[in-house]
């Protein structure tokens, strides 16, 4: 309805139909609309780095409601952390029930404004064009409202919105240009493929020779098909381009199989490392009592370090598009009287993706509190072993200043954490690097004994010093 609205007859059709993105004119403004093929097209791009909407319509039947399709567009739009405005189309049926279908988002975080939330629902007529106009200005209300904005005069880069091979023209990508200007005869990588653009045309089908920032051109000059989704930049020149593609083929399996997937039992080294900061689930059960009753369990445990996400929820068994979404959301499958499809399983198991099944709720439960203690950062404990006192200071050509001491108490252990104290205050920190008893090197000096110790970075020993060993502890905690 919108290409027919602001597009003519002349160039409705042909490539406007198959270049997968297209701009109309809004109030003097240019949008850009993708149609995406798909919910698991639509993951596969953001599990690939290319985030390329900066809005997302949801379109909504007014007589169907919410169908399960409908929550997985949720999940895919909120995993991709983009404003959400949803369309509610199909008002002109005779069944057309605008009210529930609002009702039935509420339950999904999505509350129309007029209801006191923050999501624009706007009610239309697809077939009729009826508040089409409108749908749009809110479009333009929603970005204004973002500042979205992008670097014009700069190299450009984007990504891949679809791929083909086209018989005459070889292989061509459907590009949007994310930042910069994008210029016939500019030497593009993009993901494992290089080139240089020797045509581009627009979502009309004509001829163009630079596209800026949001802007959808198909080019043509490649040495194969990339993939959608795929980012692409523009570099120097063509060998520059090669390398670059070539570099990213050689290493394309190595980072595949480098990919860290969450699992339950790798999630404390991950948050160890850094990389994971919340704990993302998916559930799919039976029933959506289940369901009601599984998130509910989950609510009840909470800690102050850890979030718990319960990113997508549904009834059913597990799909190729759940499987997708914990890619890309670095996210669990819980499954709850369910199976696993089994294209779905074979692609966990490609892609490392953790998937579990469960007959009792509450071994959910625990197997989701362990997996939290793993992540709580471990307690530090300092363990003081001993004391030693300088008793005499001897200094050596090759060794530098030894400190001749009295072990007073406990003991002293080379290659621990040691603090000399000089009339209680700390003067120095370091390690024990050197622990003697006569000539002899030695690896501890207990109570009662005298030793000879050197410190790399520290030299200006005193009689009377008293130096403190100690080792730093790390336990891991046993519950939330």
């Amino acid at each position: 309805s919108i290409r027919k609205t602001n597009v003519t007859e002349q160039e409705y059709g042909g490539i406007t139909q198959h270049i997968g993105a297209y701009q109309v004119m809004v109030n003097d403004k240019k949008v850009t609309f993708l149609d995406t093929p798909g919910h698991a097209a639509f993951t596969a791009m953001r599990a690939r780095g290319a985030n390329l909407t900066d809005i997302a319509v949801l379109v909504v039947a007014a007589d169907d409601g919410v169908q399960p399709q409908t929550i997985e567009a949720i999940a895919h739009a909120k995993a991709a952390k983009v404003p959400i405005i949803v369309a509610v189309n199909k008002i002109d049926v005779p069944d057309a029930q605008p009210d529930v279908v609002k009702q039935q988002l509420t339950a999904h975080e999505l509350v129309a404004e007029e209801w006191g939330g923050e999501t624009i629902m706007v009610p239309v007529s697809a077939k009729k064009g009826e508040n089409i106009a409108t749908l749009l200005e809110m479009i333009l209300l929603v970005a204004e409202m973002g500042d979205l904005h992008a670097v014009v005069d700069t190299r450009a880069r984007g990504a891949v919105v679809e791929s083909k091979l086209d018989t005459q023209r070889g292989p061509v990508a459907t590009v949007l240009v994310q930042e910069g200007t994008l210029r016939v005869g500019d030497a593009v990588a993009i993901g494992m493929v290089s080139g240089r653009v020797r045509a581009m045309v627009d979502d009309k089908g004509r001829p163009v020779k630079e596209a800026g920032p949001s802007t959808p051109v198909e080019i043509t000059g490649l040495s194969s098909v990339p993939e959608a989704g795929d980012l692409f930049e523009v570099v120097t020149n063509e060998k520059t381009a090669r390398d670059i593609a070539e570099q990213r083929q050689m290493t394309a399996r190595e980072e595949r199989l480098a990919t860290a997937h969450v699992s339950l039992q790798n999630l404390s080294n991950m948050v160890a490392a850094g990389v994971v900061k919340d704990l993302n689930l998916i559930i799919k059960a039976d029933v959506a009592g289940s369901i009601e009753a599984i998130t509910q369990a989950l609510g009840q445990i909470t800690h102050a370090e850890i979030r718990l996400n319960n990113i997508h929820t549904g009834v059913g068994d597990i799909t190729e598009s759940d499987v997708s979404l914990a890619e890309a959301s670095q996210a669990i499958i819980i499954g709850f009287h369910v199976k696993t499809e089994p294209q779905a399983r074979a692609l966990a198991e490609d892609h490392g993706i953790d998937v579990r099944s469960y007959q009792i709720i509450y071994d959910i439960i625990d197997d989701v509190e362990k997996a939290m203690v793993g992540m709580l950062t471990p307690v530090f404990e300092e363990v003081v072993l001993g004391h030693a006192e300088v008793r005499a200071v001897f200094k050596l050509s090759r060794a530098g200043t030894i400190a001749g001491c009295y072990v007073t108490d406990g003991k002293v252990q080379r290659g621990t954490k040691v603090r000399v104290k000089r009339a209680g205050e700390v003067v120095a920190e370091g390690t024990l690097d050197s622990l003697k008893h006569l000539k002899d090197d030695v690896r501890e000096m207990a109570q009662g004994f005298e030793c000879g110790i050197g410190l790399d970075r520290f030299h200006a020993w005193q009689e009377g010093d008293i130096i403190e060993s100690y080792v730093v502890k790390e336990s891991r905690r046993e519950t939330l």
